[in-house]
């Protein structure tokens, strides 16, 4: 690391240690040619996550916009916020995980009725609904009786 004042290319850690929120190391570093001491932030480097939606489009993964299409389908059910996010967050962890730059809206939409049929069937099926587009009742029918089946296999 460069000294910012006398523009040295050798300098030393003195001391690290770890930010309060933990996503940080900070370290304080000393010019061996000036004796000037400094401090600098040494973070991971995130990599925007774009998501392709189904028109080609691509825009940036947006957590918020995640959490706010999970809080509409379990409207009015018995999930609380902590669950909600929970499951913004597990979705999260298996996107970074894939440790791709793209990833298709089709996928993040199977991710969060994944998690949805675990919490919730009702808000699973209004999600559903809308993702699936579902056209008519016997299209609604055809998901329900899925669903129960899977009940009747366990």
């Amino acid at each position: 690391m460069k000294c910012p004042f006398c523009d040295n290319p050798d300098t030393k850690v003195i001391d690290s240690r770890p930010t309060e929120e933990g996503h940080a190391i900070r370290r304080r570093r000393g010019c061996d040619r000036c004796s000037k001491r400094f401090t600098t932030y040494e973070k991971v480097e995130e990599t925007i996550l774009m998501v392709v939606k189904k028109d080609g489009k691509r825009e940036a993964f947006d957590r918020n916009k995640l959490l706010r299409g999970i809080t509409r389908a379990c409207e009015k059910r018995p999930v609380s916020l902590a669950v909600m996010e929970g499951m913004v967050d597990e979705i999260e962890r298996k996107l970074n995980n894939m440790m791709e730059k793209e990833v298709a809206s089709d996928y993040i939409g199977e991710l969060v009725m994944d998690e949805l049929k675990k919490v919730d069937e009702v808000s699973y099926v209004r999600f559903a609904s809308v993702y699936r587009q579902f056209t008519d009742v016997n299209t609604f029918m055809k998901e329900i009786e899925k669903l129960v089946g899977t009940h009747k296999d366990k």
